[in-house]
């Protein structure tokens, strides 16, 4: 694991960067931005990226921790990339669908699956 961004375990499956996001609570904002950055950093590098994000061992979000989300999703689909989330647990999927962001994200139950979709 990165000693530099320990709230990120970050994989290469193919042409596909997985992110295993390693915190249990997304809550603060300084790690929100930290964790923000290093997404942008990692979409930056592709010409067309394609990333997971899970999210299984992640209990609790704050609304700015969606609100990163939001601003990832769109530099993403800027670059023609696709991002897919994976492993949220029901009572975060539980605000997704209350905000509608489950129609925003495509959103799998295993990253195996979200690799398999972009692939």
């Amino acid at each position: 694991m990165d000693q530099e961004h320990p709230r990120l375990s970050v994989t290469q499956q193919g042409d596909v960067t997985v992110v295993k996001l390693a915190d249990r609570k997304i809550l603060d904002e300084a790690s929100i931005a930290q964790i923000g950055d290093r997404l942008q950093g990692l979409v930056d590098k592709q010409p067309d990226p394609r990333m997971v994000l899970d999210f299984s061992d992640v209990g609790h979000m704050s609304s700015s921790a969606l609100g990163m989300l939001i601003r990832l999703n769109k530099r993403v689909r800027e670059k023609k990339g696709r991002l897919r989330l994976c492993g949220i647990q029901k009572p975060i999927y539980e605000v997704f669908v209350i905000t509608r962001l489950n129609e925003i994200f495509d959103i799998t139950e295993t990253p195996d699956e979200a690799v398999r979709s972009l692939s």
